[in-house]
């Protein structure tokens, strides 16, 4: 069996389900490129937890864990099936790597799964199961949860790692002059690094990349890139999905980690 890359999505805000604008038409287009996985795995810091959990479900639902957005969203629905052999195989590796890790029988589908599938795969024929994230994750333990995982990729399972390339909600709800600007630049360095394989640069970008505290106030939504970046085994090839900026402050690109065909590559 072929293996998969892994795959840092941007989610954004929950609209993104009713406006795909650049990064939609991105993730479309490579969903039709990536060979049909048998599940997706996928990581959202919608769903952190003491230590790490797996979702089990055979039917997950579809979890409107937001308020205040557009009505349309709250009667959309992700009716993709669970795959629990998958998530027990998670489980296993999880354990032997030293997490500790446990089964959730019942957790759904936050939005930080299903928005951004509805692009990737929007006939929800791939079984999906989510792992959370832990509430004590950093930069390193992020990318060793990613290699924890990676052997999924070799048992067709697509490793999708959600987030937002920039996330300030004080920004997004209260938006500065210079916001987009400084989105863009944080957005240009990391897209940079990915390309250039410069793994040491995105591993400490909090510390290293223009405006990264602004950019990101709180690690959460960044942390699932390194995750990603892992469970490719930090692979030195590597695309991207430009997506521009969303709300003048959201950065929406989105990566692919490891062989993928018709994405373009960095160097190339």
């Amino acid at each position: 069996m072929k293996t998969l890359p892994s795959l840092f999505v941007s989610h954004g805000a929950p609209t993104f389900a009713l406006d795909p604008g650049l990064a939609g038409q991105g993730l479309a287009e490579l969903g039709r490129t990536l060979s049909h996985p048998s599940a997706i795995l996928v990581i959202s810091p919608h769903w952190m937890t003491p230590g790490v959990q797996v979702s089990t479900a055979i039917q997950p639902e579809t979890i409107h864990d937001f308020g205040g957005f557009d009505p349309a969203l709250y009667d959309i629905t992700y009716p993709a099936i669970g795959q629990p052999e998958a998530a027990a195989r998670a489980l296993e590796l999880l354990l032997q790597a030293g997490w500790p890790a446990t089964a959730n029988q019942h957790r759904g589908l936050d939005h930080g799964a299903w928005v951004p599938l509805l692009h990737l795969f929007p006939r929800a024929d791939v079984p999906v199961f989510q792992v959370s994230m832990p509430l004590d994750l950093d930069t390193d333990s992020a990318f060793q949860l990613g290699r924890a995982l990676s052997p999924l990729a070799d048992e067709g399972v697509l490793i999708v790692g959600s987030g937002s390339l920039t996330h300030n909600l004080y920004e997004f709800r209260n938006r500065h002059e210079d916001s987009e600007a400084y989105a863009s630049e944080f957005s240009e360095w990391i897209q940079r690094a990915v390309l250039d394989g410069d793994h040491h640069r995105l591993l400490h970008a909090l510390e290293l990349a223009p405006h990264a505290l602004r950019a990101h106030p709180t690690t959460e939504h960044f942390l699932p890139l390194l995750i990603a970046l892992g469970a490719a085994n930090a692979s030195n090839e590597a695309g991207v999905i430009e997506g521009g900026i969303q709300h003048g402050v959201l950065a929406m690109d989105s990566f692919v980690f490891g062989p993928c065909p018709g994405i373009r590559i960095g160097n190339q």
